[in-house]
Order: structure tokens, then sequence, then C-alpha cells
């Protein structure tokens, strides 16, 4: 069945699908925004938000099966009771681990803007020069001097509150108010600026929580509930933010539980026609025709599309001439920290649960300092008082329990890296035909891993951290690597990569499929390389500079 046309199909409504919506809309596109899962709504879908813990049936703790139906997710610590109708249930969509990676997924309307940490940094100049001058995977076609009026442009519109610091490895942005850090957390800075000379710096995190109204939203409560949606609008999701952009203009249809099974291609006039879309309900299968296709869906999924596309021509998929589709899968490894004890501040506690940490830009192979392996890390972290949960050693029963655990503990401060790792050809995804999901389509293979640059980082990671934390007074400093495993920081990335060549690399400086340039891929899978801060930012930005190219093309009849 053929459905009506479009001037713009946008797959995935998560953060880069959301602004995809967005920007085409405002543009005057008429779009349709296709999720595969179901609507959430906001406010109304967001039905554990208000619930104190006691009001959850298992208190919020992990029962039996959700670790049967969602073990991946179990696995670490992005699910709990409250918030596991967010996560994908594994059974109904399976893939294979070559080597371990934990796909983390969301498929709802919002996909994961519901839930994720919020952090929200831009990338810097070395960061899009570092892959040329190393000689490692491919050059970024594009510069921080093209993304820096698009980093404006969202910042602008979704709030990031943060701080300035003149640091050339982390640009400042369009901020709103920062947030405060603690008590202990401005001790602990300033000893850490004052002993390294300001040459290492602990600062507020940058994070897309409102601390002032903005865009009729309101500021944040500091209830620390964010990955249960926000009732207030406090923290950029597509829900809060642009979804309803996108739906004031009268441009857009929205459809859930809607898979796109392959893009429509045109194999004269090397071009997309549009989308063929599974509903999960009844399984009819519908085609959508548009002039532009925006493949959002998450850089593995908009992988997994690419391939079941126009195989007819190309056995490898769509945007595979190149060989690099699927190919260059990098993430942020991290788990490899310290973390100690802080006295003198037993008077003292925290305002609210601040829903954000602390942020200790890189310092590594920047400035003149030179390590045995290349690239670098940032942390984060955060100080607070234990809470009833701890152990009391010198009262274990009765009302002298109860009494103790009425007062805070003491307090603590730990922090973690997050490392960049390398982009490499051997780190891949495949579709494994041989196996399908609950809908009958093809699922996803998984062989990638961190290699020796990345282990050698690893040390610095845990060391320098307690280095740190030892130079501010910290006591009983403890450092600690946990191990990794691909995919854990869910920044997941690369599988589409930008180039300068249809030779290298499957889209261009546009994010446009060289194969067929009426095809945009904006989300993770289009990452030249990872940096070492956190990426939703710069998918935002890149999502909204492609949808301006993607409409001025549009007009001039270019695509």
């Amino acid at each position: 069945m053929i459905e009506q046309n479009y001037d713009a199909i946008v797959v995935g409504s998560g953060i880069s699908g959301g602004w995809a919506a967005k920007e085409l809309a405002e543009g005057g596109m008429k779009v349709l925004l296709l999720e595969r899962g179901e609507n959430v709504e906001h406010i109304t879908g967001y039905v554990n938000a208000l619930k104190a813990p006691w009001e959850i049936p298992h208190r919020d703790t992990l029962t039996n099966l959700i670790r049967e139906e969602q073990p991946v997710a179990a696995r670490d610590y992005v699910i709990q009771e409250s918030n596991a109708n967010y996560w994908v249930k594994d059974r109904e969509s399976p893939y294979v681990e070559k080597k371990p990676f934990d796909w983390f997924r969301g498929y709802h309307v919002g996909g994961r803007s519901l839930m994720w940490g919020r952090q929200s940094y831009r990338w810097n100049p070395f960061d899009f020069e570092a892959n040329k001058k190393e000689g490692v995977g491919v050059d970024w076609p594009l510069r921080y001097e093209d993304m820096a009026p698009w980093y404006d442009h969202v910042e602008s519109f979704a709030g990031i509150s943060g701080s300035l610091e003149g640091l050339p490895q982390l640009p400042d942005g369009k901020f709103l108010p920062p947030m405060e850090l603690n008590c202990v957390e401005k001790d602990v800075a300033a000893r850490i600026k004052a002993h390294y000379q300001d040459r290492r710096r602990m600062i507020i995190g940058r994070v897309a929580n409102l601390t002032v109204p903005h865009n009729g939203r309101n500021n944040c409560q500091y209830r620390n509930k964010c990955d249960l949606g926000c009732p207030f609008g406090a923290y950029f999701s597509t829900q809060s933010s642009t979804l309803p952009a996108a739906v004031r203009t009268g441009n857009l249809t929205l459809r859930p539980l809607s898979i796109v099974t392959r893009i429509l291609f045109d194999r004269d006039r090397r071009r997309a026609t549009g989308v063929e879309v599974l509903d999960t309900e009844t399984r009819q299968t519908t085609e959508f025709r548009s002039k532009v296709v925006f493949l959002c869906a998450s850089a593995m999924a908009s992988a997994w599309v690419l391939m079941n596309s126009a195989t007819d021509v190309w056995p490898g998929g769509l945007g595979s001439s190149s060989g690099e589709l699927g190919h260059n899968i990098i993430d942020h490894h991290f788990r490899a920290g310290a973390g100690g004890e802080v006295e003198g501040f037993e008077d003292r506690y925290v305002f609210g649960r601040r829903a954000n940490g602390f942020y200790i830009p890189r310092f590594r192979n920047l400035f003149g300092d030179k390590r045995d392996y290349t690239r670098g890390f940032g942390y984060q972290g955060t100080a607070s008082r234990k809470g009833w949960e701890r152990d009391v050693a010198e009262v274990g029963i009765g009302a002298p329990l109860k009494d103790a655990l009425c007062e805070p503990g003491a307090w603590e401060i730990g922090m973690t890296a997050f490392g960049e790792i390398l982009p490499n050809h051997d780190n891949k995804v495949e579709l494994d035909r041989t196996r399908t999901d609950k809908w009958g389509l093809p699922i996803l293979s998984f062989d990638c891993e961190i290699g020796p640059n990345e282990k050698r980082m690893r040390v610095d990671m845990a060391n320098d951290a307690a280095e740190m934390l030892e130079a501010a007074g910290v006591r009983n400093v403890k450092p600690y690597d946990r191990g990794y495993a691909m995919g854990q920081a869910i920044h997941e990335m690369g599988t589409a990569r930008m180039g300068h060549s249809p030779k290298t690399s499957v889209v261009n400086k546009h994010n446009q499929v060289w194969d067929a340039p009426n095809v945009f891929v904006t989300d993770g899978a289009c990452m030249a390389s990872s940096s070492c801060v956190n990426p939703s930012l710069t998918y935002m930005a890149m999502t909204a500079r492609a949808a301006a190219f993607a409409i001025g093309a549009l007009r001039k009849g270019d695509v």
C-alpha cells in the first residue's frame, strides 16, 4: 500500500530525529516523523515521574521478570523498576555479540532523549583536526568554525546551563546560569586549581537542565528523577522541546509503531523515493514517499536500515559502496577513576537533589603534554554524603540504629573518566540474516572492542583521578578500573562515517549519503571520531546544520 507524499521523512524521534523534524517543519517542509515504538505523551506519559519509591510495586528494585525480559539493560546502571518501560525488551529485539557489546535502546517517541544523562559539551577545534594530524581514520570534512553557529543555534533553543570558563579544550557556549558546586566540590576544585596552577580545573557540569524558565518550559526542580520523564519540561527532550515546536508549524505528521524496514531507492535516478514501513501491531507494510529522508534512528539502527536497503544494487546495502558502512564503531570508555572520603564538612549538607555533577575537562596530550597514547579524557563526578543505606558498624540493631541512620553519613567524592576511542575499521556491526526479531526482521551482530591505545589510557584515567584527589586533601583515596565493554557509555557512534570521499566514507560534509544524496544521516552513525565529551549536543548541531542545507537544496532542486 502506498500512502501520501511528504517533502521529508524523518526516521527516529530521539534527539536527532526531534531536531530534524523541528527544523524541516519550521522551514516549510511537510514532514512525516516515524517512530518504531509507542507514543509517550509529554507529562501524561511519564507514569512514574511523580511517584514516591514506596508507590512503585517492588520499591524500584529489579524484578526477576525485568532481568529475564531485559537482560542487557539489567547488566548495568541504566534500568530500574520505575523506568523499565522505557528500555527495550531484548527478547523481542535480540542481537548477536561476537564480543561483548551493551546496546541500551529506548523504542518509543522521544527515544533516549527521555533517559539521557543531559551532559552537553561542544567539541573543540582540536577534535575536528586530530584524525588528519595523526593519520587516524579519515579527516573530518568540516571544522569547529563550521559547527560553531549551529552550536549557538541549538544551545539557544534547548537551554544548556553552564559556566563560562574560557578553556580552549572546552569552548564556551550560549549558557543559562550554571548550577552550583556543593561545598565539598568547591573546596576540592579550589585545591586542584591551585595545585596544578590552573592547568586542571573542576567545574560544574554543562547540562541540558534549565536553571531558569526558558522557551515556555519551567526550571529544574532538583528532583533528580530525569530518567522517568520530566513533567515540568525542565530538561531537553523531544517531548518537551523539539516536538511541540514542530507541531506548532502544522507541517508535522507523527506516526509511532512504525518500523522502517528499508529506504526505497530508484536505481536509475540514484535517489531515494521514500521508505517502507512495517506496522508493529497489524504487521501491514506501507510505503511512504518523500523528496528527502533523514535517518536519525541511532548509530546502529540507522546502519541497519541502510544495510537492508538497495541490496539489489549493493549487496551490503545503501551507502556500502565505500566498504565502510557498519565499520568504525566508536564509543567512550569509562568506569576508571577514583574516590575517597572528605573530612571537615560534617555540619554541611546539599540543597535538593541536583541533577548534575562536576566536570574536569581534558588535560592530557594538550598544550605540550605528551603521553604514550593519543587523545585524552575528561572526568565526571560528584561529592555527596552517605545516606540511610550505609552500614553503621558500631550500631547493628534497634532504635540506636534507626537514630544513627536519621543522620547523614560521611562525605564522599568520586569521579570516572570518559576517554576517547579511536576509530578502527575492524570494529564493526553486520546484518545477521539467519536470525530474526519478533517481527521477522534480520538482527545485528556486533564485533568490536577497545584497542591498545585505550588500554594504555585507562592507566592514567585511574591514576590521575587518585593523584588529583590526594592533592586536594581527600582521605582514603582508591583508584579503580572496573572494566569496560563497548556500548556501556551509551555513546555509540561511527557506523556511517562522514568524510571527503565516497571511496572512504558513507556521508559527505552535509551528511548526505554519497550513494543517494537525498538521504541524510545525522545521528551518531555519521561521526568520524568521538572526542572525549558527551556527543548529543554535537548530534543536535549536526542535524540542524544538515536540515538547513536540505531545505536550501530542495528549494533549488539540487536533491
